[in-house]
């Protein structure tokens, strides 16, 4: 049962991100250390198992949980999902956690573009002219002229444009599926991917590492566990601009543990991203609540 309870929602809000930085960051230094394609398999088994009994918890069973009538669709989201953390943590080792995250956090201001053509909403003036503001912000992140081609910067945009369609694909299926079918295909299907393809990739790890690995594993439940009870006591509307803080908490990160810099341009720019898209989660949230077509 869903309640109204603002203040907590925003407060598990704020745990998932942290978490979910600290996720990113034992990422990056398994990633530098091991095959990408199979750190983020072994994570995929265990979130797979979560998946699956979450489903079992919410739908009552398997059967009904996986039960869609768009599993093409639904395929595609896992694949899509599990392909973008694939690029994204190998732009974590290329780039650093806190430039690629500061490039990633345009992805609302691409669910805002995008989700005209993909789902026909209308989008007005004022979000358009925000989207454009915040692309500004991500040209100042890149510098054109001295980076922006790198194949490093190109890594974290990429996983942005990724992550930007699966939000929409998500929001897509949940017209006909519930949150618990899509979870359960997104977790499966990831998985399946990631098997075939990490499996032959397989590198031996040191016992150190394996416990580094057990905490992605587990960093990756808690964070997602966080996320259903954020969704579940408070309207996503609500706490979304709150989700930028995994920006913060990752470059934080990437500063003191990892020994990266915060340049100034990357600061500016990741400012006036958040700043955009903070918007159009606001305007967003005005349009739906007056119900206005697009504004």
């Amino acid at each position: 049962m869903q309640t109204a309870n603002t203040k907590l929602g925003i407060g598990l809000m704020v745990a998932t991100t942290f978490v979910f930085a600290v996720q990113d960051g034992i990422s990056r230094h398994l990633a530098a250390e091991y095959n990408v394609l199979m750190i983020v398999m072994i994570r995929y088994w265990f979130f797979a198992a979560f998946v699956i009994a979450i489903a079992r918890l919410k739908a009552g069973s398997i059967r009904r949980a996986a039960a869609t009538r768009q599993p093409a669709v639904q395929i595609f989201r896992g694949l899509l999902l599990a392909g973008e953390i694939c690029v994204m943590v190998a732009g974590f080792v290329a780039l650093g956690l806190v430039e690629s995250h500061a490039i990633f956090a345009c992805y609302p201001l691409l669910i805002a573009a995008l989700s005209g053509p993909v789902l026909g909403e209308g989008v007005g003036w004022r979000r358009w002219a925000a989207i454009g503001i915040g692309f500004i912000g991500v040209l100042i992140i890149l510098e054109p002229g001295i980076t922006v081609f790198a194949p490093a910067a190109i890594l974290p945009l990429a996983a942005a444009v990724m992550f930007a369609l699966y939000g929409l694909l998500t929001r897509y299926v949940a017209r006909q599926d519930t949150t618990a079918t899509s979870f359960f295909w997104t977790g499966v299907s990831g998985a399946a991917a990631m098997t075939c393809v990490g499996i032959w990739d397989w590198q031996p790890m040191s016992a150190p590492d394996w416990g580094w690995m057990a905490a992605l594993c587990v960093t990756g439940v808690t964070g997602h566990w966080l996320l259903i009870r954020c969704y579940e006591v408070a309207e996503a509307s609500a706490v979304q601009p709150f989700a930028y803080l995994q920006l913060v908490f990752a470059s934080t990160i990437g500063l003191f543990v990892f020994g990266e810099t915060l340049q100034t341009h990357v600061a500016v720019g990741a400012l006036v991203v958040v700043g955009a898209g903070v918007f159009t989660l606001i305007r967003s949230r005005k349009v739906a609540k007056d119900g206005l077509g697009q504004a």
